[in-house]
């Protein structure tokens, strides 16, 4: 995230465990909510990531740097693309679940194009250290056939489409603390937008921590 590797390392430490035990709540109340309530552990993930990406910065080690960026960048470009419509599905009725499926799907593919090229081209993904930002910059695959803005549009599109549809209101709330991450970004973080957005997603999924530690009469109410 922005800052400091103490704040990623920090947020990974409350982040994992506590997701753990989200999950471990959403088993023994309401099973639908499992696969949402993994979020908090995938971002307490990928700040973890982000942590070490620091550490190898100050250290100088171009290897480490380069291991953890992938391992940050999976995340950013694969993970969220496919998991958070994955989620939103198994909160749906069966009639609407297609619906969520297909946005899992495209995510899948828009994610898949962006992150194995990095595999072939070593120099496509660059990471940048600024004062107290890490910036994620280079080529990515979209960049040969539309403007980098029409890419994170469609980005953003696939993740937050599904939960703002979404029937069920955890998700909704979710997906609109997004949005509001998205504005603050624009506003004010697009010199190291992609992990400012990772990590403004990581605060807010302390939502999801909220709502599935819910007394169960509530988890449980129909959406």
């Amino acid at each position: 995230m922005c800052f400091s590797a103490e704040a990623s390392f920090t947020a990974a430490a409350v982040l994992v465990p506590a997701g753990v035990l989200g999950l471990r709540r959403a088993y023994q109340t309401d099973r639908r909510y499992l696969a949402f309530a993994a979020l908090p552990v995938y971002f307490g993930l990928q700040q973890l990531f982000e942590g070490f990406v620091w550490t190898g910065g100050v250290l100088g080690n171009a290897a480490s740097i380069e291991a953890f960026a992938m391992g940050y960048m999976f995340f950013a470009w694969l993970a969220w693309p496919v998991w958070v419509p994955f989620s939103a599905y198994f909160l749906e009725p069966c009639k609407r679940r297609h619906v969520y499926l297909l946005f899992s799907i495209v995510g899948a593919v828009i994610g898949a194009m962006q992150f194995f090229p990095y595999f072939a081209h070593e120099n496509w993904l660059i990471v940048r250290f600024l004062r107290h930002a890490i910036s994620y910059e280079g080529t990515v695959l979209f960049d040969f056939i539309m403007r980098r803005e029409a890419t994170y549009a469609l980005y953003l599109f696939v993740v937050i489409a599904p939960l703002v549809s979404s029937s069920n209101p955890s998700a909704r709330t979710f997906g609109f603390l997004i949005i509001g991450v998205v504005v603050v970004v624009f506003l004010f973080f697009q010199f190291a937008y992609i992990s400012a957005f990772c990590f403004g997603g990581a605060l807010m999924s302390a939502y999801i921590l909220y709502t599935v530690y819910r007394p169960p009469a509530l988890l449980t109410q129909p959406a």
